[in-house]
């Protein structure tokens, strides 16, 4: 039976990096944490698909202080950087890209520029401006209509036969 790399997102912190396994049913879970690389391989799905990935790291890692979790979506692996408070530009440490592992936008912050404070208030800030709602924009309903009277969906409908 042919292994096949699983789909990953990661995404990086001050003191660690996450890694997500995008595998639904897994079993037979296997991670291996080296101090320069990560092993991860598990059959996934009513297919019994192999997946493996080994994984060369940008940086070192405590290997024993790295967990990895899994769920029925996935397994999120946590690494311990040996090194917190250096950023990592990338999880691999060759340039190539892999075509299976993308970066986790969702997740990701730039917390070299920002301290903790900073980031709290720009979230702060983020969720106030989504919570404004259109109170302020201009209604668009009959925009091209110049007249007072009541708008056209302000009639009753007729029944549905």
């Amino acid at each position: 039976m042919n292994e096949h790399p699983a789909a990953a997102k990661w995404y990086d912190r001050r003191e660690s990096v996450f890694i997500e396994f995008c595998v639904e049913d897994s079993k037979d879970v296997q991670v291996h944490f080296d101090k320069s690389k990560i092993d991860f391989s598990c059959v996934s799905g009513t297919d019994n698909i192999k997946h493996h990935n080994t994984v060369e790291l940008f940086g070192e890692i405590d290997s024993k202080e790295s967990k990895h979790r899994r769920t029925d979506r996935s397994v999120v692996c946590f690494l311990r950087k040996a090194e917190a408070g250096k950023s990592w530009p990338r999880l691999t440490k060759d340039k190539a890209k892999c075509n299976w592992l993308s970066v986790d936008f969702n997740n990701w912050k730039d917390w070299e520029d920002d301290s903790d404070e900073d980031l709290s208030s720009f979230d702060k800030f983020s969720e106030m401006m989504n919570n404004m709602g259109g109170d302020d924009l201009p209604d668009l309903d009959g925009a091209d209509e110049e007249h007072d009277s009541a708008d056209s969906d302000d009639e009753k409908m007729p029944d549905l036969e």
